[in-house]
């Protein structure tokens, strides 16, 4: 039995191994762990526009009082500041602009129900490259009475003490 011309290109195009994803990390909310108690993570894409590509290439990025929120059947981003990129000119963008999320309808309709309860809410944690998209990782969470931050310094102190006396 013979092959087409078609059927070894696609073969080729099969057998080929995949490249390996790379991670580089932009912004980090450390905050956002100290005040809330989280109980999901979401990856999301993020629409932007080209000089806010650039400069969260430079690392002007910051995610200290972010938060997400569904409005009208799609997810936004709130908050986020990504510096003005120096060489943008006239083509630069607002630093703290709404940004929407990009995520499968499914999430969403689950995300809306879980929403719902009382004191929840959607931070984000972290924003990063995943190849060459930029993602934002959301933490579905509610927020820490004070004491519950007392718990959270105080096993903090413990750890490092424990690490002192190896």
């Amino acid at each position: 039995m013979t092959k087409g011309k078609g059927e070894t290109e696609a073969r080729r195009f099969f057998d080929h191994p995949k490249k390996e994803v790379t991670f580089r990390q932009i912004a980090d909310n450390r905050r956002a762990r100290f005040e809330y108690f989280f109980t999901q993570e979401l990856e999301a894409g993020i629409v932007l526009t080209g000089t806010e590509v650039k400069s969260l290439r430079d690392g002007k990025a910051q995610l200290s009082n972010g938060y997400a929120h569904i409005d009208k059947g799609e997810l936004w981003l709130e908050e986020v500041h990504i510096g003005i990129y120096k060489q943008g000119n006239q083509f630069n963008h607002e630093e703290k602009r709404r940004r929407k999320l990009l995520i499968h309808a499914k999430e969403l309709a689950k995300l809306e129900t879980k929403l719902a309860d009382k004191g929840s809410t959607l931070i984000p944690l972290r924003l990063y490259f995943k190849g060459n998209k930029v993602k934002v990782m959301l933490g579905l969470g509610k927020g820490k009475k004070s004491f519950d931050k007392r718990e959270t310094i105080k096993s903090r102190d413990v750890k490092r003490e424990m690490s002192r006396d190896d």
